[in-house]
This record gives C-alpha cells, sequence and structure tokens, in this order.
C-alpha cells in the first residue's frame, strides 16, 4: 500500500468513524425503502452497523459522491438540490427537485452500466430498482410532484441512463412499504430477518 492509498483510506475510516456516533432522526430513510424490513427497523432505532464498511467500499463510495456533487453543480440554476423531505415518520433529502419532478442521481460501475443498456436484454428498472423508484415516490408523492427521474451514471466514463416515470404508478407499492414497516414499528415487533 502506498502512502496515499494509506491517507486515503485513514482519511475515510476516520470519517465513517465520525458518522456512526451521528444520532439518527427517529424516523425512516427513504434511502433505505425496499430494503431488508429489519435493517430498516434497527436503522429508525438509531442501533450501530454490525458490519463496518471496509475501506474498499469506502472508495467507491466516495467516487460516487465526487460524481453526485459535480450533477449537482451542474444541475443547480434549474433544481433545488439537498432539499429536506419529511412527514411524520419519514425524513430524508432528494436530491434534485424541479418545478415537476424529483431526480436522483445513483453511479454506477462501468458493468452494471453496461446491463442497464443492453438493447437485447431491455433492463426492467420498475423491477431491478425499486428501491430506488420508492425513494423517489415518497419525495415526488410528499412535494406534490408528477415525474420521478433516475440519473445513473457510469462512474468511469459519466455516460447517463435516465428512467423517467410517473410518481403515482408507485404510490401502491409506497404505501405497502409504510404499512409493513409502520406494522412492525407499532407493535414494538422486530420483523424477521428476511433479505429482499
Amino acid at each position: 500500500m502506498t502512502l496515499l492509498s494509506h491517507k486515503i483510506d485513514s482519511y475515510l475510516m476516520r470519517r465513517e468513524e465520525e458518522k456512526s456516533g451521528r444520532v439518527r432522526s427517529g424516523k425512516w430513510s427513504p434511502s433505505s425503502f425496499g430494503k431488508c424490513y429489519r435493517a430498516q427497523y434497527w436503522n429508525r432505532m438509531n442501533e450501530g452497523k454490525s458490519n463496518p464498511l471496509e475501506p474498499k467500499v469506502l472508495r467507491v463510495f466516495q467516487v460516487g459522491n465526487i460524481i453526485h456533487q459535480f450533477i449537482q453543480e451542474i444541475l443547480k440554476s434549474e433544481y433545488q438540490c439537498e432539499v429536506l423531505v419529511k412527514t411524520d415518520d419519514v425524513v430524508g433529502y432528494a436530491d434534485l427537485v424541479g418545478s415537476i419532478e424529483v431526480a436522483d442521481i445513483k453511479s454506477v460501475r462501468s458493468h452494471r452500466f453496461k446491463l442497464m443498456r443492453d438493447k437485447k436484454k431491455k433492463y426492467d428498472f420498475a423491477k431491478e430498482k425499486i428501491e430506488n423508484i420508492l425513494q423517489l415516490t415518497f419525495y415526488g408523492k410528499t412535494l406534490g410532484k408528477e415525474k420521478g427521474r433516475l440519473v445513473f451514471i457510469d462512474k468511469d466514463s459519466i455516460d447517463i441512463i435516465e428512467f423517467v416515470f410517473d410518481i403515482k404508478d408507485f404510490e401502491g407499492a409506497l404505501q405497502e412499504e409504510l404499512d409493513v414497516l409502520n406494522g412492525f414499528w407499532n407493535k414494538d415487533k422486530l420483523p424477521p430477518p428476511c433479505p429482499r
């Protein structure tokens, strides 16, 4: 490991440790919708993570953060950025909010990007990216927007694929997610450990 690699890893690990001391809002996080119910429950309870992230993973996330900031800088004259969106039970930040839509920026590795772009296999965004869609549906519904826009960016080339959908088409799935989560929460019952 080079000196610079060591310094980068130390910096990222230190930042991650600082974040681990942060007290959560006590509400559901839209970025976790569609994931394991138990993990979402523990997140709301402010439980610490049992498996800390490795430096390699933190580097990948940092590249995503850099791309995210780059895109927001370009679009800040047309969109509001990092908009707080909350209800009694949910709180999160929408990446981009326009007059009729909310958008979320997702950076992906090249091999995943190629799968999304493969015309022969017709990538099913509504199925494969339901977690992201539920997140945007919450923001869109709460803010009274008509459309959701998922912006996928290739980390190697900054090529872009966009998936646009009607918020109303996924409101039922969002309500189902919230009903299940609040059902466990209101009964003070830990959900089963089922990956989704």
